[in-house]
């Protein structure tokens, strides 16, 4: 089944229009949701707002948009005022650079999108695609939709193009916030942990490998309640014990003995204790 667009666009670069198509890249209704209802008669509740100043229930018709300009003090706009402070409404996507693929850090993608070609415009979608993939760069634009202008980034996939839309560097937190405390890696450790990558290491990513246990429990559970069964707690299994020796954990997770000195050592002391009882039965002699 083919898929349907979400929106129609443009996109421009230099002289050239691109008629083009988005389309979502995921599936709708994946996730499990639960819905609020009376407990008493099963059915679905409706949302009301009320004001805690005035205690009364508001009706659509008495609602405004307003804008909270100090703490607890908003300006009101009405229907007019907001088409007048929003931006013009028009989608277009112009492109403004052209940027190497590795230099866009993937903290800056917010969304994605598929990109197809609209009537007419298959030939420039092609050759938009072609030109990115054999440069290694991908597009840099500004996508001004629904009153809205978006940061957005366009490459190469497949046969065609990606949209991904992108935050804003003001709406990004910058890993140097993050604390790091100091600490020395052993080369030893460095190898060791080179070897567990080796040892898990695949050529390609294969997303069919991996599914949601968690949904596919929760749905298995929810039918069997409609089906009338009733659903027990399980009890959770024990968190593993935690190795804090780092050498020994990767050790472990290669299958490797933590300490390979342990057992020599043992054998040593059973020697000494051997020794021990044959002189105490010499001295009874």
């Amino acid at each position: 089944m083919a898929a349907r667009a979400i929106a129609s666009t443009t996109i421009s670069f230099g002289l050239v229009s691109i008629p083009s198509k988005l389309y979502s890249t995921g599936e709708t209704g994946r996730k499990v949701s639960f819905n609020l209802v009376h407990a008493e008669c099963g059915t679905r509740l409706k949302q009301q707002y009320i004001c805690p100043k005035c205690d009364v229930l508001v009706p659509r018709d008495d609602m405004a948009k307003g804008y909270e300009f100090a703490k607890g003090q908003y300006v009101l706009f009405d229907a007019d005022e907001l088409k007048a402070i929003e931006m013009p409404k028009k989608d277009h996507i112009e492109i403004t650079e052209f940027v190497p693929a590795d230099q866009v850090s993937p903290v800056y993608l917010d969304r994605p999108y598929y990109l197809g070609p609209d009537k007419g415009g298959a030939r420039a979608y092609r050759l938009l695609s072609m030109a990115l993939r054999e440069t290694e760069r991908v597009a840099i634009a500004k996508w001004a939709t629904r009153g809205k202008e978006y940061l957005v980034m366009i490459r190469p996939h497949e046969e065609g193009l990606v949209l991904d839309q992108l935050r804003y560097d003001g709406e990004v937190k910058h890993f140097g916030e993050v604390p790091i405390d100091e600490a020395e890696v052993k080369e030893a450790e460095l190898q060791l942990a080179k070897q567990l990558i080796d040892q898990a290491a695949s050529d390609e990513f294969d997303a069919t490998r991996y599914h949601d246990e968690v949904r596919e429990r929760m749905l298995q559970l929810i039918q069997q309640k409609v089906d009338g069964q009733e659903i027990t707690v399980q009890p959770t299994e024990e968190p593993a014990a935690q190795i804090i020796d780092l050498m020994a954990a990767l050790k472990a997770s290669l299958g490797e003995d933590a300490d390979q000195k342990k057992p020599a050592a043992r054998a040593g002391k059973k020697g000494v204790k051997k020794g021990t009882r044959s002189r105490k039965k010499a001295a009874s002699g």
